[in-house]
């Protein structure tokens, strides 16, 4: 996470730290509800309530604070104003009055879970669908605890968010401020036996999309009235709607069509369909009317009438009635797709050197996860030796490292990497090691 320090005028926490996160409480000793089930295991899943007060736990409450204050100020020009609200990103810490209100006997599991929901998906769907989150959560009996988690910490972001219209209303810029609202992705609750995000279901590419437009405003000078807008639309068309709006000139690096005509007017016609990208090119979920489409770069297709099925139990793909309905979203897929591009080595979290002094070892491996690539960067003068430590403790030499070079490797949550002297007497002399955690990561070598 970074700021972009040179994109804003003015932010909160000061912008040349390049840390968005403000002074946040959380518990002194982790984890509190969910016991680490492995290294392959995201460290911030977890939930509790803070016997402390929204001031004192600080967070989204100290960003409400400077958001607020910012709209109760009369400002001589136009001004854009981004509130980012963190909640309920995990960890799931918030204020305890805000688990109060959902006491556990009253946790409903959620609506859109089946057990059998996976029997009619294509091979990559049932990949994708079971993960080891929600098989651990459910192990340590958690499940209704997490709801009430992800409950609490919704509530503590609307809370809020009210603060922020509250400021707005108070304020002098109440009449002639667009107000847009919306999230960046659902969170599958254990539906199709997920837990977390980065799938092409409804319940993880769903959000809040809320938009208030005053009269007078240059795009839309009726403003917009209270309705509801049930055409699929997709969060690329924010920025060239608020061009639109401003009555700004718009851009060609916008892929997504301004929703201007539906705030106008919510059941005019929408011939756009609303496209989700997974991380893969070529795999993607399509929206449209009444209709979801997945399609896997492998060949495996979804298809769900989302008016009778809002949870995707059914997947008609493979029905002949549907065939046509099929042919006609398939003819809407996407023609081309970017290659995925690698996050720049220097944006990448780093992880821990551990130094060995003396007869000190590094530890075995204990690789549980998916793979991915960790780079080393060697930052010291000399020619250094990586080593993979194997299960039993033992070293296995996998590549020579020169004085400034990077190397790219394959690896696993838990593996150990050591690095070792390569060249004179002392060759083989091992200096340090890291330990491989979740992600994708850079592992730098000191001078």
């Amino acid at each position: 996470y970074f700021i972009d320090a040179r994109s804003w005028d003015e932010y909160f926490p000061d912008k040349k730290t390049e840390n968005p996160f403000p002074r946040t409480l959380y518990p002194k000793k982790r984890p509190v509800s969910l016991p680490r089930g492995g290294p392959w295991q995201y460290i911030e899943t977890d939930w509790g309530p803070l016997d402390a007060t929204d001031e004192e736990f600080g967070g989204d409450y100290l960003v409400s604070e400077w958001v607020g204050a910012q709209l109760l100020k009369k400002h001589d020009k136009p001004f854009f104003l981004a509130c980012g609200i963190y909640r309920p990103h995990e960890p799931w810490f918030v204020p305890k009055k805000y688990f109060d209100a959902f006491p556990i006997e009253k946790i409903q599991l959620p609506p859109g879970y089946r057990e059998d929901d996976l029997e009619d998906l294509p091979d990559q769907g049932k990949r994708r669908g079971p993960n080891r989150y929600f098989a651990h959560i459910r192990a340590h009996k958690q499940w209704k605890h997490a709801v009430q988690g992800y409950l609490a910490s919704i509530y503590f972001a609307d809370t809020m968010l009210g603060h922020v219209l509250d400021a707005l209303e108070k304020g002098p810029n109440a009449r002639d401020t667009i107000v847009v609202l919306w999230s960046d992705h659902g969170w599958h609750l254990g539906e199709k036996q997920h837990w977390q995000k980065f799938t092409a279901w409804r319940v993880c590419t769903r959000v809040p999309l809320i938009v208030r437009v005053p009269e007078g405003t240059r795009g839309l000078p009726q403003g917009t009235k209270p309705g509801t807008c049930s055409k699929a639309v997709s969060l690329l068309s924010l920025a060239p709607t608020l061009l639109e709006l401003a009555g700004l000139p718009s851009s060609k690096v916008h892929d997504g069509p301004s929703i201007l005509p539906l705030l106008a007017n919510p059941n005019k016609d929408w011939p756009h369909a609303a496209i989700t990208y997974l991380e893969t090119p070529g795999s993607f979920g399509l929206s449209r009317g009444n209709w979801r489409y997945i399609r896997y770069i492998e060949g495996g297709e979804e298809l769900y009438d989302v008016k009778t099925d809002p949870y995707e139990w059914r997947n008609l793909a493979g029905q002949k009635k549907y065939l046509e309905t099929l042919e006609r979203f398939r003819a809407l897929a996407p023609k081309k797709f970017a290659e995925l591009v690698k996050p720049k080595v220097d944006t990448l979290p780093a992880l821990k050197w551990k130094p060995l002094v003396g007869d000190a070892k590094a530890p075995p491996s204990k690789p549980d996860g998916n793979p991915f690539d960790v780079v080393f960067i060697n930052q010291s003068k000399r020619k250094v030796e990586l080593f993979w430590m194997d299960h039993a403790g033992g070293p296995k030499s996998y590549a020579l490292i020169d004085s400034g070079a990077q190397f790219a490797q394959q690896t696993r949550p838990g593996a150990v990497w050591m690095i070792a002297e390569a060249e004179g007497a002392q060759a083989g002399t091992a200096l340090g090691y890291f330990k491989v955690g979740d992600r994708a990561a850079r592992a730098v070598v000191p001078k």
